[in-house]
């Protein structure tokens, strides 16, 4: 079967090592998707350990069209019956790019319409209650190429189960692992976040270095599929916890905030992972061993300071982390000016995506690396 892991841009390669990492055969790579085959158990297993990808979806239909008449009859020839229950609740999302039909409320409504149409002649009825399991649709239409295909999901991967507090402006579950595994960290490394917020990128790194599947404490949509082969989520989740491993890596969050840190505590016990907090400012760093690495999300100016006083935390940055020669740093920043600021050009630049805005990944190599690129 065909299916596709959604993510930011510039993660796509992350992603497709993971399914890689998982034996899940990749099939094409392309702005913001990664494509691959599998079975549903297989699906299973993706939907529980992909750490950056942001959706699973399941492939059901692929035609063109430039017509809503083209639209409904592509919909329409869909066995839907072969997925959909008659009690079943449909939800229909949408999305359109660079094609004729752009209209997305329009393409959601006749995309549902001939669903149902075609539940209505394959059950022999002129009623569907929608009272049951939820099915949920995505229509997404590309240059004119409709891509039909049931989300896996249903709350988006970077919804661990972890996080229920947070701090103002945090970073998202999935991209504070893309960072992380950006940094090239090994459960053999230590790590430092100095400005740690809710504690997203250091209990993340945690789970990396216990083996954990990020999707282990939560739902999937599939899991009420009823035309899904076995048991494949119970199979997953039974393969996942016998591959924890059991060791305290040697992570470190800090933050200023007392506040900050009492949340992060309640963040890493829910995910089940040891991580050594600290409350304390940029300026009193003291990192736990000669080298390792650092990463951090500082203020953007744009949210929670004003810009001078972000630009003079570039500088303080700046001054602390040059006396960590032994340590690469890696640092997601929206500021175009930011390495202006900072005093110094990145050893490497990588363009991400946070909340919306467009942000670069500065990383700077220790004086004597320690980490093969």
């Amino acid at each position: 079967m065909r299916f596709f892991a959604t993510c930011k841009m510039g993660i796509e390669a992350l992603v497709s090592n993971e399914l890689a990492a998982l034996g899940i055969n990749v099939t094409k790579v392309v702005d913001a998707r990664v494509d691959f085959e599998c079975g549903y158990a297989d699906m299973a297993r993706a939907c529980l350990w992909l750490r950056t990808a942001e959706r699973v979806l399941m492939v059901v239909g692929e035609f063109g069209a430039r017509s809503f008449e083209e639209l409904y009859t592509g919909v329409r020839a869909i066995r839907w019956k072969d997925y959909i229950g008659r009690r079943d609740f449909i939800h229909v999302n949408g999305k359109s790019a660079k094609s004729t039909l752009f209209a997305v409320s329009d393409c959601q409504s006749v995309s549902k319409k001939a669903i149902v149409d075609s539940l209505f002649e394959a059950y022999k009825t002129r009623s569907l209650p929608e009272d049951g399991d939820e099915i949920i649709i995505e229509i997404g239409i590309i240059r004119d190429v409709v891509t039909v295909a049931l989300d896996c999901c249903g709350a988006g991967l970077s919804r661990r189960g972890y996080r229920t507090w947070n701090v103002a402006a945090p970073i998202s579950e999935t991209l504070g692992a893309a960072i992380v595994e950006l940094s090239r960290y090994d459960r053999g490394i230590p790590l430092v976040d100095p400005m740690c917020g809710s504690g997203t990128m250091p209990i993340e790194a945690a789970m990396i270095a216990r083996n954990m599947a990020v999707g282990m404490g939560r739902s999937f949509a599939a899991e009420k599929w009823r035309f899904a082969e076995g048991r494949p989520f119970e199979t997953a989740r039974e393969e996942a916890r016998d591959l924890v491993i059991d060791i305290t890596p040697d992570i470190l969050g800090s933050d200023i905030d007392p506040h900050a840190i009492d949340i992060c505590k309640k963040h890493a016990k829910k995910a089940g992972v040891t991580v050594r907090w600290l409350v304390r400012p940029l300026s009193e760093l003291d990192p736990p061993a000669e080298s390792g690495i650092i990463v951090c999300n500082p203020p953007y100016g744009e949210r929670l300071m004003e810009k001078r006083e972000a630009e003079k935390l570039y500088k303080e940055m700046r001054t602390v982390f040059d006396k960590l020669t032994h340590w690469d740093k890696n640092i997601i920043a929206s500021h175009r000016e930011f390495e202006r600021i900072y005093g110094r050009k990145a050893d490497k630049r990588r363009k991400l995506s946070n909340g919306g805005m467009t942000c670069t990944l500065y990383r700077f190599f220790a004086e004597e690396g320690f980490i093969k690129e």
